[in-house]
């Protein structure tokens, strides 16, 4: 589901872009990487699948290397990166990203590949409820992630055509959701830790309580709250313990003290982010649903998940079975050790880099891309 809440180390007409560099602060504390370029695309009279509207919808971005022509005069390198919920694009420029994914010699190098890391609608620095609307702001769903991802891709960067999709948890849910709705749109994704069924079990009932802690609050106030509360707080906790690995949560909660302490940094770690924010993402996998269309799916697959991921059991082997119904489509598990983090593994790429190198191998497969 999500990290960036706890660690940072881890929410229709023409587009306007506008690129600096900045160095801003993400609710975490994560502080924009100084080698990547900011921009912003801004979508005029935005309709979302719930049929209401914005008069602007701000899609912000950031983007590392350079893009490459190819022989046709396209842009044939360009990879585009998703975050979590609750997350943005600063969660996936931190040093350990950069160190294991994007620098020379990595499978992600940014001298060879035009990385884009895009904030999805509801999160980071794009347009969000706590930007001022909060409960009045449109509900939007994850078909209206991908289709402002996808906007953004084809209608500001120009890109025809994506060489690769990396999506973590519920960027790795829209990756499933790419690969369907626009299958000539890219040569390959890798969804990690996800599962392309709808939310369900445990990953919803979590979700559920998540939820009623927050809107059953009476501090609250319908979503005008002044202050924070303890239903945020406690959702917060059910979180934090949720995407953790089961070793790793009985080391670090070895006695009572040690529990107390881990509710308590997680309370602390609560007020970085916005309880409205954070409650439209949850609602917002409300449409996630691949599976009747895993069949559709040709483009290159290629899907990661932890075995000691308790939002996405591998006792389910929903992945598996559902891999074997895309026709260019892998899938590994990798075991959990007890020096793994379970759902949160993946805001340790260290620990799985070498799966994205694989991928990428797979899809360059007899073809040279970019420089």
């Amino acid at each position: 589901m999500t990290a960036a809440l706890t660690v940072a180390a881890v929410v229709v007409g023409g587009a306007l872009a506008s690129a600096q560099t900045a160095q801003a602060q993400g609710p975490f504390g994560q502080a924009d990487n100084p080698a990547a370029t900011q921009g912003d695309a801004v979508f005029a009279n935005y309709r979302f699948h719930s049929g209401e509207t914005l008069p602007q919808v701000r899609i912000h971005y950031a983007t590392l290397g350079a893009p490459h022509l190819g022989a046709d005069g396209q842009i044939d390198n360009a990879v585009l990166v998703l975050h979590w919920t609750g997350s943005d694009g600063r969660a996936l420029l931190t040093p350990a990203y950069m160190k294991a994914l994007f620098e020379p010699g990595r499978p992600l190098d940014a001298a060879r590949y035009y990385l884009i890391f895009a904030d999805s609608i509801g999160c980071g620095r794009s347009s969000k409820p706590s930007d001022g609307l909060r409960t009045k702001f449109p509900r939007y769903t994850y078909g209206d992630m991908v289709d402002l991802q996808h906007k953004l891709v084809v209608e500001t960067l120009h890109i025809r055509r994506l060489h690769a999709i990396l999506g973590m948890s519920m960027g790795g849910m829209n990756a499933w959701q790419w690969a369907e709705a626009y299958p000539d749109a890219m040569d390959g994704v890798m969804p990690v830790v996800s599962l392309p069924i709808r939310v369900s079990g445990r990953n919803l009932i979590w979700r559920r309580l998540a939820i009623s802690y927050i809107t059953q609050d009476p501090d609250w106030q319908g979503g005008n709250y002044a202050k924070p509360f303890r239903g945020w707080t406690q959702s917060y906790q059910l979180l934090r313990m949720m995407i953790d690995g089961v070793p790793h949560m009985q080391a670090i909660a070895s006695d009572g003290p040690a529990a107390d302490k881990f509710l308590a940094d997680a309370a602390t770690q609560a007020a970085g982010a916005d309880p409205n924010d954070v409650l439209y993402s949850l609602e917002s996998s409300s449409d996630y649903d691949p599976e009747p269309r895993l069949g559709e799916i040709h483009t290159k697959l290629y899907a990661l998940n932890f075995g000691d991921d308790e939002f996405n059991p591998d006792a389910l082997q929903a992945l598996e079975t559902g891999v074997k119904r895309v026709p260019n489509g892998r899938a590994v598990v990798q075991p959990g050790t007890p020096s793994s983090y379970g759902h949160l593994t993946m805001a340790h790429p260290e620990l799985w880099a070498d799966h994205v190198g694989d991928f990428m191998h797979w899809i360059e497969d007899g073809h040279a891309t970019g420089r």
